[in-house]
Order: C-alpha cells, then sequence, then structure tokens
C-alpha cells in the first residue's frame, strides 16, 4: 500500500464513510472513491462493504488495519515534529516543566521574558521525567526543565539550582520559626503518601529507609499539589518539593526543610545535536536570574 492508500483507508475506516473521509482530509469524495479503488486493486481483496448506506470493514480490512494505523501514526509524528521545526525557527519557543514549577517561577519568568521580547510565541506543557524524551525527540519542546532527572541518550542537561525536599504541615506541628526537621518527625502524624513521584519520591522513601523512620500513610495521592492541599484540610502532613509547598501555603500551614537536606537538582533538558536557539538560552537566563 502506498501511504496515500494509508491516510484514506484509515480515515474511511475511522469516520465511517467516503464523505466524512473527504472532509477529514479536505479533499474530494471521487478522489476519496478513486484512491480506495485503487488500493484494494493493488491488494486483490475488498475494504469495505457497503451496508444501509455504510462502509463496513470487511475482515482482511480488520485483520490489516492494527499495522496501517501505527504507519498513519508515524506519518503523523513525521508532519508534527515538521511543522514544530518550522515553529521553532520563526519567533516560536516551545517549554515543557514539571508541573510544580507552574505555581510561581514559571509564570515569573514568562512575564518577564514576554517584556523583553513581546513578538516570541511561547508554549507551555507540562509533563513528567517519563515523557521527556520523546517530547524532545519529536521536537514537541526546544526545553524542559525538571527536578533530578536521570541521565538520557542524545539529551543534554544544564544546572539551574538545586532545592528541597519539605514537610508541609499544619501550623501547630511547627514550632515557630522552625526551619528544619528530623525524618524521625514524619513518624508522628498521618503522612499523605506520594510514593509514585519518580526521583523525588526515591529520594524521600531511601532517607527514611537510611534512618529506618517507619511513617503511617493511609492515603495515597498521585500529585503534590493534592497532598498539599489536605494538609490545608488538617487531615495529616506531606512531603513535596519547596516549589510546591511555597506556592500552596495557607494561613494555616507552614514547611520545614530537613537535616540533613533532601536536595535535588533543577535542571533545563534539550537535543544535544540541536543547538539552543537565541529565544531558548534568554528564556535560560532569565530563570537561571529567578531561581
Amino acid at each position: 500500500m502506498r501511504l496515500r492508500h494509508i491516510e484514506v483507508f484509515h480515515a474511511i475506516y475511522t469516520t465511517g464513510s467516503i464523505t466524512n473521509a473527504a472532509q477529514f482530509l479536505h479533499v474530494s469524495q471521487p478522489s476519496v472513491s478513486k484512491v480506495l479503488a485503487h488500493a484494494e486493486q493493488q491488494l486483490g481483496f475488498a475494504l469495505f462493504e457497503r451496508v444501509k448506506g455504510r462502509l463496513i470493514p470487511t475482515s482482511q480490512a480488520e485483520a490489516l488495519f492494527s499495522e496501517v494505523d501505527k504507519v498513519y501514526k508515524q506519518i503523523r509524528g513525521v508532519r508534527n515534529t515538521a511543522e514544530n521545526i518550522k515553529k521553532s525557527s520563526s519567533g516560536h519557543i516551545n517549554i515543557g516543566f514539571t508541573p510544580a514549577l507552574g505555581f510561581d517561577l514559571i509564570p515569573l519568568v514568562i512575564s518577564e521574558f514576554k517584556k523583553r521580547y513581546p513578538g516570541v510565541h511561547i508554549n507551555l506543557q507540562t509533563l513528567h521525567n517519563e515523557d521527556v524524551q520523546q517530547a524532545l525527540m519529536e521536537h514537541k519542546l526546544d526545553l524542559a526543565i525538571m527536578f533530578s532527572p536521570p541521565p538520557i541518550a542524545n539529551i543534554s542537561a544544564i544546572p539551574l539550582c538545586k532545592s528541597e525536599m519539605v514537610m508541609v504541615a499544619p501550623k501547630p506541628i511547627l514550632p515557630s520559626q522552625q526551619t528544619d526537621i528530623e525524618t524521625s518527625e514524619l513518624a508522628k502524624h498521618e503522612l499523605i503518601g506520594i510514593w509514585d513521584s519518580g526521583p523525588l519520591g526515591d529520594l524521600l522513601w531511601n532517607r527514611l529507609s537510611e534512618n529506618e523512620v517507619s511513617v503511617s500513610s493511609s492515603i495515597q495521592v498521585q500529585t503534590y499539589f493534592i497532598a498539599s492541599r489536605l494538609v490545608a484540610q488538617n487531615i495529616g502532613v506531606c512531603v513535596v518539593d519547596e516549589f510546591t509547598a511555597r506556592g500552596n501555603l495557607t494561613n494555616d500551614t507552614d514547611y520545614a526543610g530537613f537535616k540533613p537536606k533532601l536536595e535535588f537538582d533543577v535542571q533545563a533538558l534539550h537535543l544535544s545535536d540541536k543547538p539552543l536557539s537565541v529565544n531558548c538560552q534568554a528564556f535560560i537566563d532569565i530563570l537561571m536570574k529567578q531561581v
């Protein structure tokens, strides 16, 4: 099958008719019918049967679709990559970042950046460590700002700063002006668990194991933001990054670091073989001043 055959077959299969497929592909109905007929001629079997005015895939088409769908997604990926490359060279930057940076830091950086470069278009995306490599390789992102990312092939890292994990708690739990605590303090309270949180979750878990601290955790969440909001309801305490802690403080909550500190790196990631654009470098410069 040719690429055009694949596009038309996929469109008809997913939309259910030649009319819908033509609208989806922005071509005429006769053009779609012609390509379908040519594909069936080359394959040597019918792909669809007309039943009550609707095209129904044949058994052969059903067997073929899973492989065609893979190729179609690859074609779409190539087109998206080409479009993203085009945008990146014409006053666009695509920035990905871990959600915790969206409370204060990234908005501050964007505000300053737009003052200096008002004509540059910015696309912001939140993402997690496991999604970074694909997003950069497909040119969906020019930069990714992440917490303690593991080494990734063909991806370069620019150190930005160090931050730390802190305990967020209702104010009565933390003595006035207390700035650091022992991890053993966590054993005294209900700990809102965030164990599947990547490198930072591992950092906390390893420290608890080293210090032989046993914690009570009957509530599990997936995001630091939710954990912080639960603390505000006086449900327990949580351990999150300092960015999330500062961005979600209320009149009834506070936070304290640990001794020794539970430190982690904040890094900017980009493709090793793609030089940073002037706009990206300017964004990093402003970001480093803010952090």
